[in-house]
């Protein structure tokens, strides 16, 4: 049934980055107005998304839904679609090309199904609970980094969440002879570290949309990643710690040491 839906969400998320693709591409005939780059980049959200929502419930009719743009739809049949249509909105309203849509599929509190498309670079990055993690149907690997100083770390910053968190993550980095690496697009940087071009990636809290597909993708490429609550995640968000092997626990520390209490975020 997983390999099914993620085989849909593949298909759904290629069509979608090609409706973002047109919005991007956009940009450039725009008086160049922040406004004018804002709006366009509000009705790219919404409209990818619709197109999202539209074509789960002709498929999946039963299945709940939640996106960053419409919030969440409950369903009855036990499993829930999770989406951000473009990922990076930052990036996408400057002309950068950095963004990307995002499908997860949860299923009685586990992440069954992650996709991570990037319509610029025509990279889909496709996982599914214990079949492995793929880029562009070839397998991917965590990094086989032992050390923060062989490899960069990505770091996320959201505005929800202390702004010292992000600074002392990437201090304390910095400080053990590591890189830290930020490109705005908490999803493609998850999918990075999946895929061995990151050797981890921290956040003091990222929303669901953003978050469960890429800690699929660096589970199934071998990765760790901090457990969850996947169901509290749906509503609360997350923090997020992934890594190789070799440089989890000191980014778990690193994290730890860095955030202030997830109470009092």
């Amino acid at each position: 049934m997983s390999m099914e839906r993620l085989d849909f969400a593949v298909a759904l998320a290629e069509k979608a980055g090609v409706l973002g693709l047109e919005y991007f591409r956009k940009l450039d005939t725009l008086t160049v107005t922040q406004k004018g780059h804002q709006d366009l980049v509000s009705e790219a959200d919404r409209n990818v998304e619709t197109l999202i929502r539209e074509e789960l419930a002709k498929a999946y009719p039963d299945d709940g839904i939640l996106g960053e743009e419409h919030g969440m739809e409950e369903g009855s049949s036990g499993y829930t679609w999770v989406t951000d249509p473009i990922d990076g909105t930052a990036n996408f309203v400057a002309g950068i090309p950095q963004w990307c849509v995002i499908i997860a599929c949860v299923h009685q509190g586990q992440v069954i199904v992650g996709v991570i498309h990037d319509p610029v670079a025509g990279e889909t990055f496709k996982a599914s609970a214990g079949h492995g993690a793929f880029l562009n149907g070839k397998p991917i690997r965590i990094s086989d980094s032992q050390s923060l100083s062989n490899g960069s770390v990505g770091v996320g910053f959201n505005g929800r969440t202390a702004i010292t968190d992000a600074i002392n993550v990437v201090g304390a980095v910095v400080s053990k002879g590591g890189v830290f690496f930020r490109n705005a697009s908490g999803g493609l940087m998850l999918a990075y570290a999946a895929s061995g071009r990151l050797i981890g990636y921290v956040e003091s809290h990222m929303n669901a949309w953003d978050c469960l597909a890429g800690m699929l993708l660096t589970a199934e490429a071998g990765g760790i990643v901090m457990e969850q609550d996947v169901n509290h995640a749906l509503y609360h968000g997350a923090r997020v710690v992934v890594g190789a092997p070799g440089v989890y626990e000191d980014l778990r520390d690193i994290a730890e040491s860095s955030f202030a209490p997830l109470e009092a975020a």
